[in-house]
């Protein structure tokens, strides 16, 4: 077995080096907790529009190596099932489980402020390896970690077993968090979710404090940090951006079939305010989100190559439809919600006053509801019920 001590060291150097690793606590982690261990069987590296798999026991010692201790996300199931020891030449396939990049990684557990004695709950397993992480800087017995896809778990729970750690690893749905082991100090969620369930609140000691990816757009989605109240409410604020793979029991199934039948029937066209192209932009789709919660962004071409866009919010049964006419775009729009007044109303508003960042944006949870905001503005603020079906 390869001795990687000098892959650790410098990992955690360029981690340090880039604002990421702050405290010598995680530092020491770090530099003990071998990420190699944790992309058992293999990955798979992207390579023109495919994935080649790469294993552990077949690749170069010096080339896998040089690959676990890469700065980038590893990809390590593909289609829900996948792993790269099943196959030998490119494939195709959706991304469903990876080891995430070292820097969000170590970013986010920074952020948790942790102290010892702390209990925290991490949502989402995948390889292991932050978890082991923290059990190296909390202890073992303070780690529970819940991971949804059981072939999944056992490899992580492997790989902590052969790291020297015998934590807490849990199959089931980690929305429902894991009541058995509550309350926690801390919760932690590496997958994104639309919203912050109301169980994680629940199972949190009041000042505690969840940390999870927030949103349904993989290029528009904030990372919130909420303090649990006394009264059973959390508050905080989107503190940066990140993106993770969305909760398979959330994942969001991709609007297919005629888009053309799908938007027949409009109520109504105009000339936007604003190119819709904006939403392609961080901040804007995350408050496209915030204005029309459901709503995907579809793009496709017609059989001429002219490039349409569009929103469709199917649990709201409403679309816009975009098409560009020479001088900007046009928006056609149907069903009881007009997608694009919605989104154009707030990015206005958010234009107008100044185009904050993501961190401007204040979050509080309760039973009933998720509330965000910017500044003072009314038209800055948005409530999305829980019993809502988008």
């Amino acid at each position: 077995m390869t001795d990687t001590a000098h892959e650790r060291r410098r990992l955690a150097a360029r981690l340090a080096q880039d604002g990421a690793l702050k405290t010598p606590a995680w530092r020491a982690a770090v530099e003990s907790v071998p990420r190699e261990l944790f992309l058992h069987p293999g990955v798979f590296l992207p390579e023109g529009g495919l994935w080649r798999p790469m294993t552990a026991v077949g690749a170069d010692p010096t080339e896998w190596v040089r690959t676990a201790y890469t700065l980038d996300t590893l990809t390590t199931q593909l289609d829900g099932h996948l792993t790269a020891d099943q196959v030998s030449e490119p494939v195709a396939g959706l991304p469903t489980s990876s080891s995430t990049m070292p820097a969000l990684v170590v970013g986010m557990i920074e952020s948790l402020d942790v102290e010892y004695g702390h209990q925290v709950l991490e949502i989402g397993t995948g390889t292991g390896y932050s978890a082991a992480l923290m059990c190296h800087r909390l202890g073992e017995d303070n780690v529970t970690t819940v991971e949804v896809d059981p072939a999944v778990a056992a490899r992580a729970d492997a790989a902590l077993e052969t790291a020297g750690f015998s934590t807490w690893t849990v199959t089931g749905d980690g929305l429902l968090g894991h009541p058995r082991r509550a309350p926690y100090d801390r919760v932690i969620a590496t997958c994104l979710v639309k919203r912050i369930p109301y169980a994680w609140v629940r199972q949190t000691k009041p000042g505690g404090i969840i940390l999870a990816t927030v949103g349904a757009w993989a290029n528009g989605s904030g990372l919130a940090k909420v303090t649990v109240n006394e009264d059973g409410t959390a508050e905080g604020r989107i503190i940066g951006r990140a993106s993770f793979m969305q909760a398979r029991s959330q994942a969001t199934t991709p609007v297919d079939g005629d888009f053309s039948a799908r938007t027949a029937y409009a109520d109504g066209e105009r000339q936007t305010k604003m190119s819709p192209l904006v939403l392609h932009e961080w901040m804007p789709a995350f408050l496209a989100q915030l204005a029309a919660p459901g709503a995907q962004l579809v793009q496709a071409t017609t059989s001429t190559g002219a490039r349409l866009l569009y929103l469709f919010a199917p649990e709201r049964e409403s679309f816009a439809e975009f098409s560009a006419d020479g001088t900007g775009w046009r928006v056609r729009q149907g069903g009881p919600v007009r997608l694009w007044d919605d989104i154009e109303k707030a990015l206005t508003a958010w234009q107008g006053a100044g185009s904050p960042d993501i961190a401007s944006v204040g979050l509080r949870v309760t039973d009933r509801a998720h509330t965000y905001w910017i500044g003072e503005d009314p038209e800055l603020r948005w409530e999305h019920r829980l019993d809502a079906a988008y």
